[in-house]
Formats: C-alpha cells, sequence, structure tokens
C-alpha cells in the first residue's frame, strides 16, 4: 500500500556477512540470524568467540561460517564474498572511541579504509546484493547540534562530532552517499547512542552494561559519566539493522536510533530494584556524555517496525545472562569491562 516500508521477503536465498562479528552487537547480529536459521559468516580479524558464546549454545554456534580477516584487505574481503555467496552485508568492523584517541591512524585505517574497502566490494556485486547496512553513530553529533529552541536534535542538523571516532563515521556517511551517486549501491547507515546487553564491555558508552556485570559480581564499580542518555538494547539493535538489510530503500539513508531516554542514577535504581543485594555498589560520575539524548528518529520508519525493549526488561535479561554465567563459572570481571573500567578506559 502506497505510504508503507518498501520490505523484500528472500529469506529463502539470503547468506549474510557480518564483518565485526566478534562484538557485541556482531554477536546478537549473527546469534539473530542463527535463529531465524539464516546461513550467515562471522567476518573478524579477532578469534576470541567469547561474546557468541556468552549468548548463543554450542549448537547454534556451529551452525556459524566463521572467517579469519582484514576488513582493510580488498582481496580478502571479495574472495569472502564470492566463496560464500553472499547476499547480505552488515558492516559492524571498528575500532570505538577509546582506541581512535589512542591511535588515530589505526582507528581512520579500520574505520574508514576499512568501509570504504566493503563498500568497494559491494559495488563490484551489486547484482546480487541487498541494501549495505552499516552503524554510524551518535557520536557524529556534540551537544551543541542541538537546536536551542526544542532542546532536540532533528534529523537534518549538520554534525559537528568532538572525537576522531565521530570525524571517521561522518566520513563513512559520505562514502555511502558518493557510492550511491556514483554506483547506485543502496546503503542503509543506523546512529545507535548507548547500546547495553551481554557482550558490551568496552567503548565509550559501555559501562552502564559493565555496572550490570559488577552487580551481579557483588562489586563495587563507577559508571564513567552521568546525566541522560538515549538506551538500545543490543538485540533489538541487531533486529533492526536484519530490517534494514531486508528493506528494498534505493539510494543512501542514514537513520538516527530510538530507544529509551534514561538518567543514569534511574538505570542504577533500575539494577538495584531487580538485584536488591546489589544496592549501594553502584555510583556514576557527574560528567555527561558529549552527545544528546534528546534525539528525533521519525525517518527509522521507512524500514518498518522495529522493536524498542524497555529498559527494565532488558536490564532484567542481561542479568539473567550474567547470572548463568556466572553459575557457569564464565563471569570473569576482567572479560566483561571491569578491569578496564577501573583503569578509566570504559
Amino acid at each position: 500500500m502506497p505510504g508503507e516500508p518498501a520490505v523484500r521477503d528472500r529469506r529463502g536465498e539470503e547468506r549474510f556477512l557480518v564483518t565485526g562479528a566478534l562484538g557485541c552487537i556482531g554477536a546478537w547480529t549473527v546469534r539473530a540470524l542463527v535463529r531465524e536459521g539464516v546461513p550467515v559468516v562471522a567476518f573478524d580479524l579477532g578469534r576470541n568467540l567469547r561474546r557468541l558464546e556468552q549468548i548463543m549454545a554450542p549448537d547454534e554456534l556451529a551452525r556459524v561460517r566463521l572467517v579469519v580477516g582484514d576488513i582493510t584487505d580488498l582481496p580478502a574481503v571479495e574472495a569472502t564474498l564470492d566463496n560464500e555467496s553472499v547476499t547480505n552485508v552488515i558492516h559492524l568492523a571498528a575500532l570505538q572511541v577509546p582506541f581512535c584517541r589512542a591511535d588515530p591512524p589505526l582507528g581512520a585505517l579500520v574505520n574508514v579504509v576499512g568501509t570504504v574497502t566493503l563498500f568497494e566490494a559491494v559495488k563490484r556485486r551489486l547484482d546480487r546484493m541487498a541494501p549495505l547496512v552499516y552503524t554510524s553513530s551518535m557520536g557524529v553529533y556534540s551537544a551543541a547540534d542541538v537546536d536551542p529552541a526544542s532542546g532536540r536534535l532533528h534529523e537534518d542538523a549538520e554534525p559537528h562530532p568532538a572525537s576522531h571516532y565521530g570525524v571517521y563515521k561522518v566520513a563513512n556517511e559520505g562514502t555511502a552517499r558518493i557510492y550511491a551517486l556514483d554506483h547506485g549501491l543502496a546503503s542503509i547507515g543506523l546512529r545507535p547512542t548507548t547500546v547495553y546487553g551481554a557482550g558490551r564491555d568496552q567503548g565509550m558508552t559501555s559501562s552502564p552494561t559493565v555496572a550490570i556485570a559488577a552487580a551481579v559480581l557483588g562489586q563495587p564499580f563507577t559508571i564513567s559519566f552521568g546525566g541522560p542518555t538515549l538506551f538500545q538494547y543490543a538485540e533489538d539493535v541487531a533486529a533492526t539493522l536484519l530490517a534494514a538489510s531486508r528493506s528494498s530503500l534505493q539510494g543512501a539513508h542514514v537513520f538516527n536510533l530510538g530507544g529509551h531516554r534514561v538518567a543514569i542514577d534511574d538505570w542504577i535504581a533500575t539494577i538495584e530494584a531487580v538485584l536488591p543485594e546489589a544496592a549501594g555498589l553502584l555510583t556514576a560520575t557527574a560528567t555527561e556524555l558529549p552527545f544528546p539524548s534528546e534525539i528525533d528518529h521519525d525517518r527509522l520508519a521507512a524500514i518498518g517496525p522495529v522493536p524498542v525493549t524497555p529498559v527494565g526488561d532488558g536490564i532484567e535479561a542481561t542479568i539473567e545472562i550474567f547470572r548463568r554465567l556466572a553459575a557457569e563459572g564464565r563471569l570473569v570481571g576482567a572479560e566483561h569491562g571491569l578491569a578496564a573500567a577501573s583503569a578509566g578506559r570504559a
């Protein structure tokens, strides 16, 4: 019907490539595909499967084709697309804010050159490819980009990133636009803000999830920022990525992700409500994140309905995963961000 999102259903023909599949969002995306029964190739330079193992059963993980590769290596990327008969690409491979700050040239190589490499490889195979879907970030914006009259970040706001990471993400959005203009390559970029859930153990906005792990372990922990932020549950982000990949949108699109705006003090209170024994363990600094939390995201409706899990439910689900891992002796603080956080790097 006119005005409804354009969605194509080719699930019997799909074969997904997920870059950065060993990261948090990558692991949840891989899990979603496996549980749908859709073939998925996990492409990552790393070899540590712990985030996948946290949220997937061994028989599920056995159905994932793992390819170790460098996203900046065009021949390797092309060979993987061809050897695995890939039709849908979800591009998540990237270095996060602290790593880009520590080594800007490496950050640019992975985040910018790696993205250009993937676009180039997909361009050469447009006849069989769905829209290329990638993660941008709310980090493309700074607090000054908020409309002073409404107090909200509008969807047509001009970005002024305050970090190398944000600059790289702006560059990737530009790359997508040029590939659409020059080659007709359809793409959809999604801008998350604060993603949480099992596996979110590194990056600038990871410490709210690290706090959940600390609470389950009975350890004190200080979240590295305060004030409000827009939370998105990792499982929802994965579902949104898949909905974008299955859309029939043409051209280059970038959408802000919705979610729930929650103050960090309320986040802590919700953890304590679900896990009363953690009362008094968690605190937060007063420093707020350098990007907006009141964000317009109406244009996301173009890809169709997407899930938005209530924060209390997402926290409870994460606690249950961490409790299971703890019972199995697998909730190791150093693997869940606690060591990095205590050193000020979360």
